[in-house]
C-alpha cells in the first residue's frame, strides 16, 4: 500500500483533533423529538441526509475545491468555499463549519510536511481553509497524492462514521447495532461517489429540511451532549 492510503486514513480518523465528534449536525435533537429512536430510524435520517446534501452539495463542491487547487485558483477556491458556507442552513451549522475549517488548518500547521507548503502561509488560501474544513481536506489530499475518488470515499465515510458514532451515545444504541448500520450502508456509498461526479455546477447545492428544523431548536435544547 502506498503511503498516500495511510495519510488517508489519518485524515478521516475520528480520532482526528477538529472537534468533529462535537457536533450531532440536528441529530442531538432528533433524538430528543423522538424522530430517531431505534437502528432503523437511525439509517432513514443519514439515508435522508446522503442523498439530500452530501451527493449535490457536499461531495461535489470537494471536487470543485480540488480543482481550484489543483489550477492555483485561490479566488476560485474562496468563491466555492463562500458558497458552501452559505449552503449551511442554520447558525449551528455555519458555526461547525468555520470551526471545524480553523481547527483542520491549525492541525496542518503543526504537521512537519503540511507546514512548509505555501498555501498554508498565503493570506489568500488560509481564509478559504478557514471558512470550511473541506478546503483543508482537498489541499491535504492534494498535496498526498490521494486520488479524487478516494478523497470522496474517504470523506463520506468519516461523515458517516462520525455520524453513527454520535448516535450510539444519544439513542443510546448498542455497538453491534451502530455496526450494522454502518454495514448497510457500504452498499450504496460507491454510487453516491459516482453521483456526485455527475453533478454540474449549477446543480449544486440542496435543502435537508428536517436537518435544518433539528438543528435550529438545538440551538436553544435545554440539555445537550454536542456542541451548539
Amino acid at each position: 500500500m502506498s503511503a498516500a492510503f495511510f495519510r488517508l486514513q489519518q485524515l478521516i480518523s475520528p480520532s482526528l483533533p477538529i472537534g468533529a465528534f462535537t457536533y450531532s449536525q440536528g441529530m442531538e435533537w432528533a433524538v430528543e423529538s423522538g424522530w430517531i429512536s431505534n437502528a432503523e430510524s437511525l439509517h432513514s435520517w443519514l439515508d435522508s441526509i446522503l442523498s439530500g446534501t452530501m451527493i449535490t452539495m457536499e461531495l461535489p463542491l470537494l471536487l470543485r475545491l480540488a480543482d481550484c487547487i489543483e489550477h492555483d485558483d485561490a479566488q476560485g477556491c474562496y468563491d466555492w468555499s463562500v458558497y458552501l458556507l452559505s449552503c449551511r442552513e442554520t447558525s449551528e451549522l455555519r458555526a461547525e463549519e468555520q470551526q471545524r475549517g480553523q481547527a483542520f488548518t491549525a492541525l496542518l500547521d503543526k504537521l512537519p510536511e503540511a507546514a512548509v507548503w505555501p498555501e498554508l502561509s498565503q493570506e489568500a488560501w488560509r481564509s478559504s481553509m478557514e471558512l470550511s474544513q473541506l478546503t483543508g481536506f482537498a489541499l491535504a489530499c492534494h498535496k498526498w497524492n490521494i486520488s479524487r475518488e478516494d478523497m470522496l470515499r474517504g470523506y463520506l465515510w468519516s461523515w458517516l462514521e462520525n455520524m453513527v458514532i454520535g448516535a450510539v451515545k444519544l439513542i443510546p444504541l448498542g455497538q453491534s447495532d451502530g455496526q450494522r448500520v454502518l454495514f448497510r450502508f457500504t452498499d450504496v456509498l460507491e454510487q453516491a461517489c459516482r453521483d456526485a461526479l455527475d453533478v454540474e455546477d449549477d446543480d449544486i447545492g440542496a435543502s435537508s429540511p428536517a436537518q435544518a428544523i433539528a438543528s435550529s431548536l438545538h440551538e436553544t435544547q435545554y440539555c445537550r451532549l454536542f456542541r451548539s
